[in-house]
């Protein structure tokens, strides 16, 4: 995990964060004189979520503005990385002032660890009623917004759907020099080597077999990945005909009419969650709660998928064809579809170890 670092701000909580305690000396002051203030009100009107760096003004368009429309609640909005969105949030404890945190799975539940996270409270979200069974798991604090499938982005050009979804690929001499994989330190890197766990060894969480395999791959491997930047310009450019990626890797380049497509792997499927999580120290909980349930809402799970790409978590919201035309009816049942989610109580704790032995088993060489 990185450094804390300044997380990149679209609204001015640090400005807000200073009216609210000129706010309350005011209130301090006319109480004294035994007057009353509308702090409380004001406080209620305003919630801050902290989200990921990218799609924020699409996701502003599909769920902040309406969500304000209909509820009378401003939003301010922060952005930063997992990591360092997670680490303020440590640092700052309950004076962070944010409300609702944005987090994929494994930061949530590495949060968790810590208790930087309350319980979400079911009987203030009444859409928890509408989701996806696996977007409800125990595990978290908070329920799942949206989910990422692990696959292979390819060349129509190059390969077939059936030799793209066969983890052998990757160590076909007949490609050696023209694959890319993820990097542990990306979403995708903890779902292949649980896929490759699975498939070649005794399960997900079968570190010593998944990373024997990929390091016997990692010769022919033209890149091990950081970025989705990174994976469609090397496809694009003709650099490479395949790529163990999130489906949404290729929703640009499918929709342009370019000859890839996305296949999930013939076995070891694994997909991600992104979790809506609410700080323990969250100054407008109920305010939090509001937000969850608009944001699982079909209305918002439908327009979060049209304008964000985001894969939807309730049923009832439509998939645009944009995203079928990549994962097919995939997005309609992930489960069904043979994807599983990973139980954080094995990732957490040995995720340090399995970094530091993908780097020297896997990228050293």
């Amino acid at each position: 995990m990185t450094h804390a670092v300044p997380v990149r701000r679209l609204a001015a909580p640090t400005a807000r964060r200073s009216a609210a305690v000129a706010a309350g000396l005011a209130a301090t002051a006319l109480l004294a004189s035994g007057c009353s203030a509308g702090d409380d009100a004001a406080a209620e009107d305003t919630i801050v979520v902290s989200t990921f760096p990218f799609g924020v003004e699409e996701f502003q368009e599909a769920v902040i503005d309406p969500f304000t429309a209909e509820t009378g609640i401003k939003v301010e909005v922060e952005t930063g990385s997992n990591a360092d969105r997670l680490s303020q949030l440590q640092v700052a404890g309950d004076s962070s002032g944010i409300d609702v945190m944005l987090l994929s799975d494994y930061y949530a539940a590495l949060g968790q660890e810590t208790d930087l996270f309350q319980q979400v409270d079911a009987a203030k979200v009444p859409a928890l009623d509408d989701v996806a069974d696996f977007a409800l798991e125990d595990s978290y604090a908070g329920p799942a917004y949206s989910y990422q499938l692990n696959g292979t982005i390819y060349s129509t050009e190059a390969l077939s759907a059936e030799e793209a979804a066969d983890w052998d690929l990757y160590g076909d001499a007949a490609h050696a020099g023209s694959l890319a994989l993820p990097d542990i330190s990306v979403t995708a890197g903890q779902l292949m080597i649980s896929g490759v766990g699975e498939t070649y060894g005794d399960g997900p969480y079968d570190i010593d077999t998944a990373l024997g395999t990929i390091g016997g791959w990692a010769p022919g491997i033209l890149q091990f990945y950081s970025s989705s930047t990174e994976v469609t310009n090397l496809l694009t450019q003709g650099e490479i005909v395949a790529a163990d990626s999130l489906s949404g890797f290729a929703t640009d380049l499918v929709a342009s009419g370019e000859p890839f497509a996305w296949t999930p792997p013939a076995t070891g499927r694994y997909m991600a969650t992104n979790r809506a999580m609410i700080p323990a120290g969250a100054p407008n909980a109920d305010g939090a709660h509001q937000f969850i349930d608009y944001l699982l809402s079909a209305e918002a799970q439908t327009r979060s998928a049209e304008l964000v790409g985001d894969l939807p978590v309730n049923p009832d919201a439509t998939v645009p064809d944009s995203i079928s035309a990549v994962v097919g009816d995939i997005a309609t049942d992930p489960v069904a579809a043979g994807y599983a989610t990973l139980d954080p109580a094995e990732l957490v704790p040995t995720r340090g170890e399995w970094v530091d032995r993908f780097a020297r088993e896997v990228t050293a060489g």
